[in-house]
């Protein structure tokens, strides 16, 4: 085991040898500035950003059902967990939410 791990230092620190330091030429990744906060009636809305979850695709068969379509799907609102909350906009406005309970959803 003591050997195998020797090799893989031995090993990755070659690598740095043959490729020298970095370039200081090469582009460096940059964060996206945050998206403007929207204020409705001088209260600012937080925008929460599309997640998928493991039950996006049972939340987004229900919202179908209530003629709910359209954006970019079930998108989880809550931390993932056993009992988690998805959101989908659908094409007319309306907003479907449920909630989904160690895999069995719910419309809230």
């Amino acid at each position: 085991m003591k050997r195998l791990l020797v090799l893989a230092c031995v090993v990755l620190g070659g690598c740095s040898a043959f490729h020298g330091k970095a370039d200081a030429d090469a582009p460096v990744a940059t964060a996206k500035p945050a998206a403007p906060q929207l204020v409705a009636e001088g209260v600012p809305i937080e925008r929460i950003p599309f997640r998928p979850g493991v039950s996006s695709v049972t939340v987004e068969k229900m919202a179908r059902h209530e003629q709910c379509t359209g954006g970019e799907g079930a998108g989880l609102v809550t931390e993932p967990g056993p009992v988690e909350v998805y959101r989908m906009q659908c094409e007319n406005g309306k907003v479907f939410m449920a909630r989904c309970e160690m895999r069995q959803c719910s419309r809230m």
